[in-house]
C-alpha cells in the first residue's frame, strides 16, 4: 500500500465516527472473561471432538503444512457445492475479505458498498486508494454495476440480518459479471441458514468463514472462492502456508459435522425468533435469518442500555458504529438458558 493511501485512510479515521483514528472498525466481542458475551456473534457450541483434533494437529504444527491444502480445500468445497480447485484458504475470512479487494480494485475506482453493513468493507477499499460508493444494503441489488470495479454484498448482511432472495442475487451476479464488475460475496454467516452459497459462480468471489458458524474464532479459519481471471489472482496472491496446520486440520473435521451444523441451525432459528417476539415488546427489532438480533432504542439512550446490560453480567453490541444507525444495538443468539439471562437484563 503507497504511502498516499495510509495517510488518506488516517485522516478519514479522524473525521469518521465510524472509525477510529487508525482507520479501524469497531467490532463486537468482550475482553472482559466475567460478562456473558452478546456482541459477538459467534456460536456458543463447537463441534465435538475439536479440542482432540487441535490437539492432534500439534505435532504437524513442528513442521511446514502442505501448501496444497488440499483435505481442507475438499471438505469446504463439499460443503458450499463448488470444485476444490477453487478453494482458496486464508487465516480467516476477513483475510479472503481484503485479499479479494487488493487484487481486483485500484486507486481512484469505485466499489459499490451496502450499508449498513460491516465495515471492513470500506476501510479496505480505502486501503487501495479507491473509494466506496455506499447504498442502502436493501437496494444495493438494483445499483447499476457498470461503472464500479467491484460490488459487495453480505448475505446474511450484518448487522441487519437479512438474507438477500437467491434469484435475486443471482440475476445481480450476472449483471456483474456482464459489466465486468467483481461481485465479491461475504457469506460469513450464510451456513446458519439453508441458503445456497454462490460460491464457483462465474465473475463472484465468495469470501467464508468457518469461525462463526463453529463457535472458533480465534483459530483463525476461512477461504475465498472463486473462478476464472479472479481465481487466478487470488492464488497467485495468496501467501505460502496461508493457513496453520491445527487450523486447517480443525476446518475440515468441523465441516464433517452434519448433525452439529443441522441442531445449530435449529436452535438458533427457534431461540432467535423466542428472543424476537420478547424484545419486541419494547424495541423496534428488525427481521433476522442469521444469528443475531438488531433493534432500536427508543425509551433509554444506548449509553444507558448497554450500561444497564453490563451491571447484570451482558455484553451487547453497541451498533451506532454501522453507518445509518443511531439508536442501536445489536445482540447475538446463543443458547435457551444465556438468551433468557439476556431477556431478564433487558427487563423483557
Amino acid at each position: 500500500m503507497d504511502p498516499d493511501s495510509v495517510d488518506r485512510l488516517r485522516t478519514f479515521g479522524e473525521t469518521d465516527p465510524h472509525f477510529d483514528a487508525d482507520g479501524r472498525v469497531p467490532h463486537g466481542s468482550s475482553d472482559d472473561r466475567e460478562l456473558l458475551d452478546f456482541s459477538a456473534n459467534t456460536n456458543p457450541r463447537v463441534p465435538t471432538g475439536s479440542a482432540r483434533v487441535f490437539s492432534s494437529a500439534f505435532a504437524a504444527a513442528r513442521s511446514y503444512p502442505a501448501d496444497d491444502y488440499l483435505p481442507f480445500r475438499t471438505t469446504a468445497a463439499e460443503f458450499v457445492g463448488c470444485d476444490p480447485v477453487q478453494v482458496v484458504p486464508t487465516a480467516g475470512g476477513l483475510e479472503a475479505i481484503r485479499m479479494a479487494i487488493q487484487t481486483t480494485v485500484r486507486a481512484d475506482e469505485s466499489v459499490l458498498v451496502p450499508a449498513p453493513s460491516f465495515g471492513e468493507y470500506a476501510r479496505e477499499v480505502r486501503l487501495q486508494g479507491a473509494e466506496p460508493e455506499f447504498v442502502d444494503h436493501g437496494e444495493i441489488l438494483d445499483s447499476d454495476p457498470a461503472s464500479h470495479a467491484m460490488a459487495i454484498v453480505c448475505n446474511p448482511n450484518n448487522p441487519t440480518g437479512q438474507s438477500y432472495d437467491a434469484e435475486a442475487l443471482r440475476a445481480f451476479a450476472d449483471r456483474c459479471r456482464e459489466h465486468g464488475t467483481t461481485l465479491l460475496v461475504d457469506e460469513a454467516f450464510l451456513g446458519f441458514t439453508e441458503e445456497p452459497s454462490l460460491a464457483g459462480r462465474e465473475g463472484v468471489v465468495v469470501a467464508r468463514s468457518l469461525t462463526k458458524l463453529f463457535g472458533l474464532p480465534g483459530v483463525r479459519m476461512g477461504y475465498a472462492v472463486a473462478s476464472g481471471e479472479s481465481l487466478d489472482r487470488l492464488t497467485t496472491a495468496r501467501r505460502a502456508w496461508s493457513m496453520s496446520e491445527p487450523a486447517a486440520a480443525l476446518g475440515e473435521h468441523c465441516y464433517r459435522q452434519d448433525d452439529f451444523v443441522a441442531e445449530t441451525r435449529d436452535r438458533v432459528e427457534r431461540e432467535r425468533e423466542r428472543m424476537r417476539d420478547r424484545l419486541s415488546a419494547r424495541f423496534e427489532v428488525f427481521p433476522s435469518d442469521a444469528p443475531f438480533l438488531l433493534f432500536e432504542v427508543a425509551d433509554v439512550s444506548v449509553d444507558e442500555l448497554l450500561s444497564t446490560a453490563r451491571e447484570r453480567g451482558i455484553a451487547l453490541r453497541d451498533a451506532r458504529s454501522f453507518r445509518g444507525l443511531d439508536g442501536h444495538v445489536r445482540v447475538a443468539v446463543r443458547t435457551e438458558s444465556q438468551n433468557d439471562r439476556l431477556l431478564a437484563a433487558l427487563d423483557v
